[in-house]
C-alpha cells in the first residue's frame, strides 16, 4: 500500500512515532483481510463488475462502439444506482440519504427563504457571455471584498471572476488550463476530483495520503516539503476538506499562499463547504473562511479558488458557481469554457445577483451555521450510542468520517457497510471512493479507506432520524449491540 505521509511539525499533544507505526499496521492488516476476502465479498464483486471499473489496459472498452470506452464512475453515482436498484427515489420518505452531498434546500429558521418564481426578460433567452454575465461578477467580486478584503490596496473586480455552470465545471475549466506541471493533491478527498485527475494528460497528478494520527491535517511545514521535494507546480485540495470535515483557516492557510507564491505553485481552492463553519462562541457565527482574505496582489499571486450557489445558498439544482483568481488566469478560464461547456444559465444568473448583497449573506450565513451545527451535534450524539466512532468529529462541512474497524464482519468495512445498510433503506458512501485514483493506476485494495464511510448530514433532521433508526436496525441485525 501507498505509505502513509509523515509531518515533522506536530502539536505538542500529537501522537508518538511508535503509535503511528501501530496506527499504519492496524491499517495494513485490514487491507490484506479484504484483499483475501474479495472474492468471498459479494459487495466488492459488484464494485468490480460495475461499467468503468474493470482494471487492466482496453478493459473498459465497449462492445458496441469501436474506439469508446466506458468512463470510470463517480463514487456517488455508483452508491445511487446501487441504491436505486434497491428501491430507492428521490424525495422517498421511507429512506435516510446520508449519502447526499448536497445541503436541504428548504426553509431553515432565520434564513431568507429563496425566490420560488423568476421574472426573465427577452434578452435572458440569448446565450449569456462565455465568462459569465457582467453585474454577477460584479456581485461577486463585490462579496469577496467586503467579506475578506476591507482595507486592503488590491481588490477583485469582475475581471477576476468567471461564473461556471456547476463546481464540476469550473474544475474542469481549470483542469484544462494546466500545463506540464506535477499537480499534487491529498487523500482522502472528494470523489469527482478522480476523473478530473485522469481525463487531461498533459500534467501528472500526485498523491499524498494524510495520516490518520495529525488528524487528516496538513501542516504549512509539510506542505512546504511536499511541493519542494515533489515539484509540484500545483496543489489541488478542498479547504474546507470533504469527506473528513478538517478546515484550514488562519495563520496556516496564510502560509499556505506564502509557500505558493515561495515556490511558484499554484493553489487551487476548492472552497464550497466556506460558509458550513460551527464555532463554540456564539459571537462567532457568521464568520466564514476563504483563501481571499489572505491574497495579497489579486492579479498575482498564484491562488484559485471554487465556489457557488450550490452548498452555501443551497441552490444545487441552479448549477450557478464561479471561479476566482487572477485577472489572466479568467481570460484562461472563458476560453476554456468556450469549448467545454458553452456557459451558466442566464435566467437563473441574473437571479442569482440579489442573493450576494453581503448583508443578506452574512443574516444567512448565521442562520445555515446553527442549523446545521445542530444537526451535526444530534447526529454525532446517535452514533456515540449506537457505538459507532466518528474520526476527529468535524468542525466544518456537513459529512462525517467513520472508522468501522470495531465491527463485526462484514459491516467492518466500507462495502460491506454499505450495502448492508441498503437492506434498511439508509444510503452511504464508502471510504475507498474518496481515496482518489486517477487513471486506476494503484490497485483498489491497497487503499487505506476501506475501513471508512462517508456519512453526510445535509438532508433534513427528520430523513437523519430515519436514517440513524436504520442503521441501529443494521448493527442489531448483525450483533453488534442490542435493540433499545
Amino acid at each position: 500500500m501507498p505509505p502513509v505521509a509523515e509531518q515533522q511539525v506536530q502539536h505538542d499533544n500529537a501522537p508518538s512515532l511508535a503509535q503511528k507505526h501501530s496506527f499504519r499496521k492496524a491499517v495494513e492488516t485490514v487491507v490484506e483481510q479484504l484483499r483475501r476476502g474479495e472474492n468471498d465479498s459479494e459487495a466488492h464483486q459488484k464494485l468490480r463488475d460495475y461499467a468503468g471499473n474493470a482494471h487492466g489496459q482496453g478493459s473498459n472498452r465497449l462492445s458496441t462502439l469501436p474506439s469508446f470506452e466506458a468512463p470510470s464512475n463517480t463514487g456517488v453515482i455508483y452508491v445511487s444506482d446501487r441504491a436505486s436498484k434497491k428501491g430507492y427515489k428521490q424525495g422517498a420518505l421511507d429512506w435516510g440519504n446520508f449519502g447526499q452531498g448536497a445541503p436541504e434546500v428548504g426553509h431553515i429558521d432565520g434564513a431568507i427563504d429563496r425566490p420560488l418564481t423568476i421574472n426573465a426578460e427577452l434578452d435572458h433567452f440569448e446565450y449569456a457571455p462565455v465568462a459569465g454575465t457582467r453585474p454577477l461578477r460584479e456581485a461577486v467580486a463585490n462579496l469577496y471584498n467586503v467579506q475578506y478584503r476591507e482595507g486592503k490596496p488590491s481588490q477583485y473586480t469582475y475581471e477576476n471572476v468567471c461564473i461556471v455552470p456547476g463546481g464540476r465545471a469550473g474544475l474542469t475549466r481549470i483542469a484544462a488550463a494546466i500545463g506540464d506541471a506535477n499537480v499534487g493533491f491529498f487523500l482522502p478527498d472528494y470523489t469527482a476530483y478522480e476523473q478530473l485527475l485522469s481525463i487531461f494528460k498533459r500534467f501528472v497528478p500526485i498523491p499524498t495520503p494524510l495520516d490518520r494520527a495529525t488528524a487528516h491535517n496538513i501542516l504549512p511545514d509539510f506542505l512546504e516539503r511536499e511541493v519542494s521535494s515533489r515539484g509540484l507546480g500545483v496543489v489541488w485540495k478542498s479547504n474546507p476538506a470533504n469527506p473528513t470535515g478538517q478546515l484550514v483557516q488562519g495563520k496556516e492557510l496564510q502560509e499556505w499562499i506564502n509557500i505558493g507564491k515561495k515556490h511558484r505553485a499554484t493553489l487551487v481552492l476548492d472552497e464550497f463547504y466556506s460558509r458550513y463553519i460551527y464555532p463554540d462562541d456564539e459571537n462567532d457565527f457568521g464568520k466564514t473562511v476563504s483563501a481571499a482574505e489572505f491574497v495579497d496582489n489579486v492579479d498575482m499571486d498564484p491562488v484559485v479558488i471554487v465556489d457557488g450557489l450550490t452548498k452555501s445558498w443551497r441552490l444545487p439544482g441552479w448549477r450557478v458557481c464561479w471561479i476566482v483568481g487572477p485577472k489572466e488566469f479568467i481570460s484562461a478560464m472563458t476560453s476554456a469554457g468556450s469549448f467545454l461547456d458553452g456557459g451558466t444559465n442566464h435566467v437563473l444568473q441574473a437571479a442569482a445577483v440579489p442573493l450576494l448583497e453581503p448583508k443578506r449573506v452574512f443574516n444567512d450565513t448565521v442562520a445555515l451555521q446553527k442549523h446545521f451545527k445542530k444537526k451535526r451535534d444530534y447526529v454525532l450524539q446517535k452514533l456515540k450510542e449506537l457505538k459507532l466512532h466518528a474520526e476527529d468529529p468535524p468542525n466544518a462541512t456537513f459529512y462525517l468520517w467513520l472508522d468501522l474497524q470495531g465491527l463485526p464482519e462484514p459491516i467492518n468495512n466500507g462495502m460491506g457497510f454499505f450495502e448492508a445498510a441498503l437492506d434498511e433503506k439508509v444510503i452511504v458512501v464508502p471510504g475507498i471512493f474518496f481515496d482518489i485514483n486517477p487513471g486506476h493506476r494503484r490497485e483498489l485494495f491497497d487503499s487505506p479507506y476501506h475501513h471508512h464511510v462517508r456519512l453526510s448530514y445535509g438532508p433534513t433532521l427528520e430523513e437523519l432520524k430515519r436514517g440513524l433508526e436504520g442503521l441501529e436496525r443494521m448493527l442489531v441485525k448483525h450483533g453488534y449491540i442490542q435493540k433499545s
